[in-house]
């Protein structure tokens, strides 16, 4: 659904805080929003070439990461500010916060302001599962989850519901993260297995997906653990200089990313020589590149992140918002009855806090 710009007052602009963002949710349910922005995340990239694409902006300390995500079509602008610190938890922060906004190409108004530090990790879960559900085997029943930190639930659900996971099994260096996981994973109709190490973890599964935080060249999965037909999701090798899987990994399949200028300089393929070959996921989806080819297969979802998911996501939740009447309106930029006098506004003020007084 595109935006109805023009219904509201000229600027009017939605704000759904964290609190609202959170009763959104409930309301509609943590598996219906999965579901449904994986559908959407299809949905608009099966418009892959309507879209005005550009890596994103990233301005990179010792510590982490800042980011701005920008993406247009011809109606609507979307950005998102994100963030990746993993060592947050020294001062009691969130690796990843983020917020982002829809506004209108036409005229450049902000119409949608929205958290997404809950919902990115709804979109990257739903943009997993997606994958997964096209490239990995038919009938894909296990999968081992390595790094059990704040995505790892969204990951299970969205695996469930939308891949068919039923069995689980977990590992982190943090023995408390697994726990954590294990406990709030109860009951939700997933057998859980938490293990000792990564190689006990994705021994004999269908898929493994890996969702890490350390800002480093790590190698958690090396080829001697991918079994032929494994389907792997790398999720936390997502900006230079940090990497998940051993480049011999890579070399064992076929490699799958979301946008391939961003990806070779993010992902685990940055690792890799800039003729390695890999297929950008729009193209499967559109039937235009090949995704598994056989049941022996190994693939690679080699995902950074991509702002055409937060774009989907961003969509998903306004009409979620506007469904339930969710949000509150505020005034993010001036509504000036006279736009061509930006000074006059200051007038006003004045005069205002003159009553006042």
């Amino acid at each position: 659904m595109r935006s109805n710009r023009h219904t509201a007052s000229p600027l009017s602009t939605t704000f759904v805080s964290v609190s609202n963002m959170v009763r959104l949710i409930q309301r509609k349910g943590l598996s219906a929003c999965l579901v449904g922005v994986a559908d959407r995340i299809e949905q608009e990239f099966l418009r892959w070439e309507a879209f005005d694409k550009s890596a994103r902006i990233a301005c990179h300390s010792a510590d982490g990461v800042v980011e701005l995500m920008p993406i247009a079509d011809d109606q609507q602008f979307s950005f998102k500010y994100v963030n990746g610190h993993p060592k947050n938890h020294r001062f009691g922060l969130p690796t990843v916060m983020a917020f982002g906004l829809l506004a209108d190409v036409e005229t450049g108004a902000p119409r949608f302001l929205s958290e997404l530090t809950l919902t990115t990790a709804i979109r990257t879960a739903a943009m997993s599962a997606l994958a997964a559900k096209k490239l990995a085997r038919p009938n894909s029943r296990s999968m081992a989850l390595i790094g059990n930190g704040a995505q790892s639930e969204f990951q299970a659900l969205a695996f469930r519901d939308i891949v068919g996971i039923r069995e689980l099994r977990l590992f982190d260096v943090d023995p408390a993260a697994s726990a954590k996981l294990a406990a709030n994973l109860q009951g939700q109709g997933l057998e859980i297995t938490v293990c000792a190490s990564t190689a006990e973890a994705v021994k004999g599964v269908d898929i493994i997906t890996t969702v890490t935080a350390d800002k480093t060249n790590a190698t958690i999965i090396t080829p001697e653990m991918v079994e032929p037909g494994m389907h792997i999701n790398g999720v936390g090798g997502d900006c230079p200089g940090k990497t998940e899987l051993h480049r011999g990994v890579l070399e064992m399949g076929a490699v799958f990313c979301e946008f391939e200028p961003q990806s070779r300089i993010e992902g685990d393929m940055q690792q890799m020589p800039a003729d390695f070959p890999v297929t950008e996921f729009w193209e499967v989806l559109a039937g235009r590149k090949a995704g598994r080819v056989s049941t022996e297969q190994v693939t690679v979802f080699d995902s950074v992140g991509f702002a055409l998911e937060d774009f989907a996501a961003l969509c998903f939740m306004r009409d979620a918002a506007a469904e339930f009447g969710i949000g509150e309106q505020i005034e993010l930029v001036p509504n000036n009855p006279d736009p061509k006098n930006l000074f006059g506004l200051l007038g006003s003020q004045r005069a205002q806090l003159k009553r006042a007084a």
